[in-house]
């Protein structure tokens, strides 16, 4: 089987990163830049999944070459962009890479950077309301034949984590590919064993498919699933959610993802180059296609930057409506929705003095509540005189009257009891002795 391409595929492939490539010591002559666009052209011809298509573009690439089309990128970095911007239009997985070897990264470096990046498992917490958050910068690759791969273990540990979570959100907004093992294994998490939803790989000469050889031992089948994606959203990472937003398992939220839907592998060209070659495609059991070109397309569409919280929305929504009597989801869900429009200064200073054992003060069109050396909680008005802590929405500040007049607040979780503060009294200012 092969990989999919992605961003994040340097970490997986000998080479490091476009930003640390050096200067070429030598450019690329003019007859020497039409090897390399020949050499690339038969690698192409006799690898790329469709061989009527890879004749295709092998012609293409050649009649440009003899055209001299290439004659004049002297720069082997900019030979290598030129034909990776021919070739991504056709497929999004082609990418022409040129490599200076005394850059190139030693064998072991593999294993050392996808540790330092924890397999691709960012950010793995619980969200307030009893949501469960994972964030994937790439699929990290791994053999089921090896229990005890590292890659394996690690998402075994993040899905322990989540294993208590009412709803659960996978954030790929900023991931660029990888594996598929860990695509089906992650997928597996969450659907039903021996379900007939993973992707067929279609080569030349064969089939493979995205199913993993070992299922996720405990899958969670009815927790609510929401999947985050973007435009940076590519490869392996548009397979996941592919997978799981054709049998409706999982709401996708976000913009449209990049498009590219064909896995192969990386092969080398003479000359320092490497080009990467799609060597199967993709096709999704139930909708007979994939997300070539189109991207996957969101269920709910937002900006980017805005499906977190949409997520959240709903997740929480869903967890009220199995549990409607979780006060710590409703307190929450209303936070989401409050009003977000700046507050009138002028109002917010009638709150503001001292309480028994705490402060409340107005700082820069906001309230905040000081208590001792504790770092302050700032306050957001969720309507009148009840206020929601910022970040930590299970709280909230709720201010009490007499005859108009700040008297005290409540200081009250949503799972525990409420602390009351009462205002410090103002002196009655002296008579003047004048009568």
């Amino acid at each position: 089987m092969g990989k999919y391409a992605s961003i994040a595929a340097a970490l997986t492939v000998t080479v490091l990163p476009g930003l640390l490539y050096g200067a070429p010591r030598d450019g690329v002559p003019r007859d020497g830049a039409r090897v390399v666009v020949d050499n690339v052209a038969t690698i192409i011809e006799n690898n790329y999944f469709d061989a009527g298509k890879a004749r295709e573009i092998a012609a293409s690439l050649r009649a440009a070459a003899q055209a001299g089309a290439y004659d004049n990128d002297t720069d082997p970095r900019d030979l290598a962009s030129k034909l990776t911007g021919k070739l991504q239009p056709v497929d999004h997985h082609f990418l022409v890479r040129w490599v200076d070897a005394s850059q190139a990264t030693p064998g072991g470096e593999t294993e050392l950077a996808d540790r330092r990046y924890a397999y691709g498992f960012r950010r793995v917490e619980m969200l307030p309301g009893g949501i469960g958050y994972l964030d994937l910068s790439y699929f990290a690759d791994f053999d089921f034949n090896k229990p005890d791969e590292p890659a394996r273990r690690t998402a075994d540990a993040a899905l322990a984590l989540l294993a208590n979570a009412d709803a659960v959100i996978i954030d790929l907004r900023n991931n660029g590919g990888g594996s598929p093992a860990m695509v089906g294994y992650l997928v597996s998490a969450f659907t039903p064993p021996g379900a007939d939803i993973y992707n067929t790989f279609r080569h030349r000469d064969r089939n493979d498919s995205e199913r993993p050889k070992v299922p996720y031992p405990n899958p969670r089948l009815d927790v609510p699933l929401y999947v985050l994606i973007s435009g940076r959203t590519a490869s392996a990472a548009e397979s996941a959610a592919y997978t799981l937003q054709a049998p409706k398992r999982a709401r996708i939220i976000g913009a449209p993802s990049g498009g590219a839907s064909n896995p192969g592998g990386e092969f080398p060209v003479d000359g320092g180059y490497t080009i990467f070659v799609s060597t199967s495609t993709a096709i999704n059991p139930i909708t007979g296609t994939n997300w070539e070109g189109a991207g996957v397309r969101p269920d709910v569409r937002t900006a980017a930057s805005e499906a977190l919280e949409s997520a959240e929305r709903l997740a929480l929504e869903a967890i009220l409506a199995q549990h409607p009597d979780a006060l710590e989801a409703r307190w929450i869900l209303e936070a989401l929705k409050a009003d977000r429009a700046p507050e009138n200064k002028a109002k917010l200073t009638e709150y503001a003095g001292d309480y028994t054992g705490a402060r409340i003060a107005e700082e820069n069109g906001h309230l905040e509540l000081r208590r001792g050396r504790r770092p302050p909680w700032v306050l957001q008005r969720l309507r009148d005189d009840v206020f929601f802590v910022k970040g930590e929405p299970y709280r909230r500040v709720i201010f009490a009257r007499q005859s108009g007049r700040i008297t005290h607040f409540q200081l009250v979780r949503a799972d525990g009891p409420a602390t009351w503060f009462a205002r410090a009294q103002t002196r009655a200012p002296r008579a003047s002795g004048i009568r």
